[in-house]
């Protein structure tokens, strides 16, 4: 059995109902979260092994359904090797905005119940519930209650765990999966915790794995057990003391409702690599179209634009600059950017990889009015404010530059997504 595996192999069946007293943190997880929203639309494929991810040489798997997991496919996965595991399975290409549009419609159940709602990614969040008890019932009802609507709103599943701690609270999530629900009682989290594998601790990676393994931690009771002393030397006091407190299931952390963005960005995988600037020119328009339009929808504008150039090599190279006011359109974005990537020296050098990202990000209405070069004073901000309500309404792609179309007719590169952080 896979590390993989071992951590996301189904938990304890169900039983009597748990004491949730005390239990007021919910992990709330969509299952197969892409996948889930794909087959909403394609129920012809449900119980068949489907990936979502780039078809490209390149490609790089999203998303898995559990019919193609029981293969080892998951995500992160370069599509080449899922493809040799599972050569049955249908690749769909993501859809982002659709994820998106499903996903904000989950985050508004989950806000319906209580105000201390901490986004992780698109699929799951973690929920402080101890407000809501009163009106709503105990946590336990609360996450039957969240599953169910998710299930009759939208049509997929969510796993559901119930703790005292946001990592308790996760890793029940995760051993639950998928459509289940889990509690782990506040007097009973060494009996959940002490039996599984050292992997299953955040911070333990496949070194740090193996450097427990070579002292004989092969389970958290087993960390649990050592002197924090001894962690400390052999691993270092931060890492040492982190994994100590862990093992016991202390988890300070409070449930944070919203953390602001650092930045917000996109970038592409190339098919192949290309050394044609116009192509290059043509990718980093696109990607700033993208970037643009999310930070507008976020409401934010940045200070600090920057490209990620990665050439056939795997070499990467970067480059930013702080502009004098803060900006979210793409038209200010794309001449920054091409202007970085001039200035790098590698418009005829081969290239795997463009990235644009803005970054220094704050309120776009505490910013000062900026124009854009050449700017009217009307012009590309209504512009663009014009395309953000057609792209509501219609898809982003029922608008895009010029530039773009013959892009699209092309499909000369592979969307790798975006990353905010």
């Amino acid at each position: 059995m896979s590390r993989k595996q071992q951590l996301h192999r189904p938990g304890p069946q169900p039983g009597p109902p748990a004491d949730d007293t005390g239990c007021s943190v919910l992990h709330v997880d969509m299952d197969a979260f892409f996948v889930s929203v794909e087959l909403l639309e394609r129920p012809e494929l449900v119980g068949r092994p489907v990936v979502v991810g780039g078809a490209g040489a390149r490609g790089v798997v999203a998303a898995a359904s559990y019919e193609a997991r029981a293969y080892g496919v998951h995500s992160a996965m370069p599509m080449t090797r899922a493809r040799r595991l599972c050569p049955h399975a249908v690749v769909l290409p993501p859809r982002h905005e659709k994820y998106a549009r499903v996903s904000a419609a989950v985050f508004e159940i989950f806000r319906t119940v209580t105000p201390l709602v901490e986004p992780l990614s698109l699929d799951e969040a973690f929920l402080d519930v101890a407000g809501a008890v009163r009106r709503l019932g105990r946590p336990a009802a609360i996450a039957r209650s969240i599953r169910a609507q998710v299930r009759e709103q939208q049509g997929i599943t969510c796993s559901v765990g119930v703790a005292a701690t946001k990592f308790v609270a996760k890793l029940a999530s995760t051993r639950c999966k998928p459509d289940g629900l889990l509690v782990v009682p506040a007097d009973g989290v060494e009996a959940f915790l002490h039996p599984l594998p050292a992997a299953a601790l955040w911070g333990v990676g496949e070194r740090t794995e193996q450097a427990l393994a070579r002292l004989g931690l092969r389970t958290v009771g087993q960390i649990a057990q050592v002197p924090l002393a001894t962690l400390q030397r052999e691993l270092g006091n931060a890492l040492g003391s982190h994994l100590h407190e862990l093992s016991w299931g202390r988890d300070p952390r409070a449930v944070v409702p919203h953390t602001p963005d650092k930045s917000i960005g996109a970038e592409e995988t190339f098919d192949t690599d290309i050394d044609d600037p116009e192509i290059i020119r043509r990718e980093l328009l696109r990607l700033s179209e993208k970037v643009g339009a999310r930070l507008r929808e976020s409401g934010n504008a940045g200070r600090t634009v920057s490209v990620k150039l990665r050439m056939a090599d795997f070499k990467t190279i970067t480059r930013a600059r702080t502009l004098r006011e803060p900006t979210d359109l793409a038209r200010v974005i794309y001449v920054t950017a091409c202007e970085l990537y001039e200035a790098a020296g590698l418009e005829r050098v081969r290239l795997r990889l463009v990235g644009v990202r803005v970054e220094n990000l704050g309120p776009a209405d505490q910013a000062p009015r900026q124009l854009a070069l050449d700017e009217p004073e009307t012009g590309w901000r209504e512009a663009e404010r014009a395309m953000d309500q057609v792209a509501h309404r219609f898809g982003r792609g029922a608008v895009r530059p010029a530039a773009l179309v013959r892009r699209a007719a092309e499909g000369d590169a592979r969307d790798d997504g975006d990353a905010r952080r």
